[in-house]
């Protein structure tokens, strides 16, 4: 049985850290050191306000590095390990489709829903959120990410197989795993679904803002992890922000969202937000599983190149 051992540490991000630019933020200082759960809400400049989140507890076997300011860390929690749950292995295995349609199409959907992974139907038609699903399959189980039911693929399905995990193990969150690359739906500490995502390259930019074109924006793609709330969303369709497009999102980190967008690779490519599809995005609004006031909690490292 595989166990996830973590180490959860709390980041409050200053105001003054961030220059909001729509997707992602502009860093103009260094990051914030772990701290207590304290924001500053953007709405209210001069208020600081304490936010009640969720506990969460995880387990850790490790140690988290030592701040590199003097301000005080909060204590991790620790429990017991977790046993990996296993769900049965199909009567009649699986067989590799590609992404190509039809019964076996559908036989492989309801399977990743079962286990899980959400897509938008279980039809056949083989399309974006069945290949998302695929991909984030193959990602939390270390196979390659090509989004295409290879027979590698098919034989996993197909097996005895663990049902997938997030860290936290209490409270109702979207919890966002960078190493992974994964978005993970906690209601009650239970896992209940599993997304694609693709969070900050960590790649500094320095590009032309989208809406001023004499303006440049500057910064370094991160998605700072920590334990946030959504305080801020846009209900209604695409807003073009000031370093692109973005789909009904999110907000829970200054100019930090959880947001649609038609590019989720398998692979860190954002400015910093969280992408995820479209059609996802709009299941989170419809099923309201990101109200504000809700926590997200980032954490992890994106994978090595």
């Amino acid at each position: 049985m595989r166990h996830r051992p973590s180490t959860l540490w709390f980041t409050a991000v200053p105001v003054g850290a961030l220059v909001l630019v729509g997707c992602g933020a502009a860093m103009i200082s260094s990051a914030a050191a772990p701290v207590a759960v304290t924001l500053i809400e953007p709405e209210a400049q001069a208020e600081v306000v304490v936010v009640q989140v969720p506990e969460i507890t995880v387990t850790t076997s490790s140690v988290a590095p030592a701040p590199t300011t003097t301000t005080t860390a909060a204590p991790t929690t620790t429990i017991a390990e977790r046993e990996t749950q296993m769900a049965s292995p199909l009567a009649q295995p699986l067989v590799a489709i590609g992404t190509d349609s039809g019964p076996e199409a559908a036989r492989v959907q309801q399977r990743l829903v079962d286990l899980g992974f959400w897509l938008q139907s279980t039809d056949g038609e083989f399309g974006v959120t069945s290949r998302q699903a695929t991909m984030a399959f193959q990602k939390y189980h270390g196979l390659t990410t090509s989004g295409e039911v290879d027979q590698a693929t098919a034989d996993l399905l197909s097996g005895p197989i663990e049902r997938p995990m997030g860290r936290a193990e209490a409270g109702t969150l979207f919890e966002v795993d960078k190493s992974l690359q994964l978005g993970f739906v906690i209601v009650e500490g239970s896992t209940r679904w599993v997304l694609n995502v693709s969070t900050g390259s960590e790649i500094p930019y320095e590009e032309p803002n989208q809406n001023d074109p004499s303006v440049i924006e500057q910064g370094d793609s991160i998605t700072d992890p920590g334990l946030f709330t959504v305080d801020r969303e846009r209900v209604e369709g695409w807003w073009d922000g000031d370093l692109g497009s973005i789909y009904r999102p999110k907000y829970f980190n200054g100019g930090i969202a959880v947001h649609g967008s038609y590019s989720i690779p398998d692979y860190p490519a954002s400015h910093g937000c969280v992408r995820v599809s479209t059609a996802a995005m709009d299941w989170i609004w419809s099923e309201d599983l990101m109200p504000r006031g809700s926590a997200v909690w980032v954490h992890g490292e994106i994978p090595a190149e």
